[in-house]
């Protein structure tokens, strides 16, 4: 058994620098594929949550201008929430409401507001669209031509969550 074993042994040694020739190969062609893909990836704005509460800081004071309650709602572009604010005295109702609204504009890449008007022309089929809340208050949020989120209000009539929508979209330069 000794001598087998010895020559077993022998034998995976001599296997072993080929093969660990063949891998670290193979892990350089891996990195030289990642760097140069790394190198082609672009830069882009997100919205964080220190943006998301001065958006909602300048809807709440347009809201309050008017002395309106609403919620506010703030999505990522990925359309995840990152920001809600219930005002005191809004119906719990607008917090899905709102949430929709800003979904259906960072969905659509638009206002909530053209589906609105669309269906108010006649074009019922907007109705149909999955996720197409055509009811004013759902704002995509832009920074330098990109939409990089969306504000979400409801709590008043539906012209009146688009203007305090727009306030708060306006928030970003």
């Amino acid at each position: 058994m000794p001598v087998t074993r010895g020559l077993y042994n022998a034998r995976l040694w001599y296997a072993l620098p080929m093969q660990f020739d063949f891998s670290l190969a193979l892990a350089a062609v891996f990195m030289l594929a990642t760097v140069s893909s790394a190198q082609d990836l672009t830069t882009k704005k997100t919205l964080n949550l220190a943006v998301a509460k001065k958006i909602a800081a300048a809807a709440e004071a347009e809201a309050r201008k008017n002395n309106w309650n609403v919620v506010i709602t703030v999505l990522d572009e990925g359309g995840n929430l990152l920001y809600l604010q219930r005002m005191d005295g809004t119906q719990i109702g607008s917090i899905d409401v709102a949430i929709a609204k800003a979904g259906s504009a960072i969905k659509f890449k638009r206002p909530t507001k053209v589906f609105e008007e669309a269906v108010k022309g006649g074009r019922n089929a907007i109705l149909s669209l999955p996720g197409a809340i055509p009811v004013e208050g759902g704002e995509p949020i832009v920074s330098e031509g990109n939409i990089i989120g969306a504000i979400g209000v409801s709590g008043v009539q539906s012209d009146q969550d688009g203007m305090i929508a727009r306030a708060g979209a306006a928030a970003v330069k």
